[in-house]
């Protein structure tokens, strides 16, 4: 009990590619480290599978020290990415050879602790820890928002890919996606499309994180942890963002019902969409009416047609289509057309008021872009604040 597995206990030694990634040393500890992504790249555990599988391997970011230390040691070059992550060299060895049982732990609990669930084994409760001490390897911090009421903020700037990934070459893996069956793919595209709102807004482990998307509900080929390994690789950030991503985007699938069954169509069911998108320095605010039982009315549609008219990018069309279904959602859930429905149309064009129903688009420097998205944010917490209270 508790000793290491001898030669006719272990498991089989892991299947690698290439060449072993080379240790070196960081200081005079005696220990040696190896980097993370060439690894997992060996193991074949890319896009954060490695730490997913083996959470209790010890693991930290290189500070800038440290980084100019692997430089001068010729292990990485002076334009990889900023975010490297060290792994010890022993620990690694052990894993090649099969001990690796002792870097395992249950996944599925910790999906479960995250979403607030209590588990009765001891082994999988965090510990009592003191104030800025490193998560157990159980522990997995979220950000999901409590109701939909979040969709109806501004849409900020998505997280940027990194730049560094154009400026050398970088070892990939083959798409995940490469070797699904031609005839489930024809199976799922006979499935009606359910597009569902998710936004993303996380803090972890020094970085940032925000986006917007819609998920397609009935999705049958692509799961939210795939989808977020691509995410994570993109954007090169730590790969601890995985089941965090994975898990807000499921909350939120299951969370969204935007069933229109019981609305009469060709009747009249309009409700106001406001919208509020920023992309990069460019802002833009508008606002129109739109009839919730009408089939025939498409947001990605919509969006298409609005960007093509302003000129503006293809990221506007993700995040106008986003928002349009994040507020068509909060209305139905609501139904807050009922309470006050607007006033019949006498005629399909406006005489009044028309600055406040014609799109408004603004070019901002990086200082007014901060500022308006930190005074909307502070806007949006202080309204959540009043609705909670009432």
């Amino acid at each position: 009990m508790g000793r290491a597995k001898d030669k006719d206990e272990r498991d089989e030694p892991l299947s690698t590619t290439g060449r072993k990634p080379e240790r070196f040393a960081i200081d005079d500890s005696g220990d040696f480290f190896m980097i993370g992504s060439e690894v997992g790249a060996h193991l074949k555990m890319t896009r954060g599978l490695l730490y997913r599988k083996y959470p209790g391997l010890w693991r930290k970011q290189a500070t800038f020290d440290e980084r100019k230390r692997i430089e001068a040691q010729g292990i990485i070059s002076a334009q990889s990415t900023n975010n490297i992550t060290l792994v010890k060299g022993l620990e690694i060895d052990d894993v090649i050879d099969g001990l690796d049982e002792k870097y395992k732990f249950d996944h599925n609990k910790a999906l479960a602790a995250a979403k607030g669930q209590d588990h009765k084994d001891d082994n999988s409760t965090p510990s009592r820890r003191s104030r800025g001490a490193r998560p157990q390897p159980g522990w997995i911090p979220q950000t999901v928002p409590a109701t939909q009421s979040h969709h109806l903020d501004a849409v900020p700037t998505a997280t940027p890919v990194s730049r560094s990934r154009f400026l050398t070459k970088r070892v990939r893996s083959s798409p995940i996606i490469n070797d699904i069956d031609e005839g489930a793919m024809h199976e799922a595209a006979k499935l009606d499309e359910y597009l569902v709102p998710i936004r993303l807004d996380i803090d972890l482990e020094g970085h940032r994180l925000r986006d917007t998307l819609t998920w397609n509900k009935n999705e049958k080929n692509l799961t939210p942890v795939q989808f977020s390994e691509i995410l994570v690789d993109d954007l090169e950030i730590p790969g601890a963002f995985v089941p965090v991503i994975a898990n807000i985007i499921q909350t939120q699938v299951d969370g969204y019902d935007a069933d229109t069954k019981a609305l009469v169509e060709n009747s009249d069911h309009r409700v106001i969409i406001k919208l509020n998108v920023h992309v990069g320095n460019t802002s833009l605010v508008d606002q129109f009416e739109w009839d919730i039982s009408c089939p025939q009315n498409s947001p990605e549609e919509f969006a298409r047609n609005l960007c093509q008219e302003l000129g503006l990018g293809g990221e506007f069309i993700s995040a106008i289509s986003y928002s349009i279904r994040g507020q068509l959602g909060w209305h139905i859930k609501t139904m807050t057309f009922t309470e006050a429905p607007l006033k019949a149309i006498e005629t399909p064009l406006r005489t009044g008021n028309l600055d406040k129903w014609a799109p408004n688009i603004e070019n901002l420097t990086d200082q007014e872009m901060e500022k308006k998205i930190r005074d909307q944010d502070r806007n949006a917490r202080r309204m959540r604040r009043l609705a909670n209270m009432n």
